[in-house]
């Protein structure tokens, strides 16, 4: 039997202050890109702790996530370089907005982040060649026209936190 496909769970802050977003920009693999601060479920977490703690990890900030934007699907293709595989991965992602909160001292931004920045919505739309995903535009163009669904659309069983399975 063959294995089980599965798309890549991601979470997504969907950041906005004073009519600005807050973006990262980071290394990838096809050079600097534009991405909302995001990153993937890790084992025994919420997707609400996932979304904390990533954008703490890329920006250094607190976040408290208030609202679910909106659940998306996207499909990444690459040709392989150098003789390693092609790639193709579905991403299924969970965005938030919510309120950052402060700067946690001592704190640096995660490998491959370069800075964090505020952009206009217009300065998001005329970077998307720059952005790492369509859906950065997608979830910031949602929040703009006033999508929240509430936090009880996703509900996150305890077990997801119970530790490893038994064995």
């Amino acid at each position: 039997m063959e294995p089980r496909w599965k798309p890549s769970v991601t979470v997504a802050a969907v950041i906005e202050r004073d009519g600005q977003y807050l973006l990262v920009e980071e290394h990838t693999a096809e050079g600097l890109r534009l991405n909302n601060p995001a990153g993937h479920l890790d084992p025994g977490e919420s997707l609400l702790e996932a979304v904390a703690r990533e954008t703490l990890e890329e920006t250094t900030h607190r976040f408290t996530p208030t609202a679910l934007v909106g659940v998306y699907l996207s499909r990444f293709q690459r040709q392989g370089r150098d003789g390693s595989p092609d790639e193709d991965i579905t991403y299924l992602r969970f965005a938030y907005c919510g309120e950052l909160g402060e700067v946690v001292a001592g704190r640096a931004l995660d490998t491959g982040i370069v800075r964090t920045l505020w952009m206009t919505p217009d300065e998001v739309r005329a970077s998307a060649a720059r952005h790492r995903s369509p859906l950065v535009l997608r979830c910031m163009e949602d929040h703009l026209a006033g999508r929240r669904h509430p936090m009880e659309t996703v509900f996150a069983d305890p077990s997801v936190s119970a530790g490893p399975p038994r064995r």
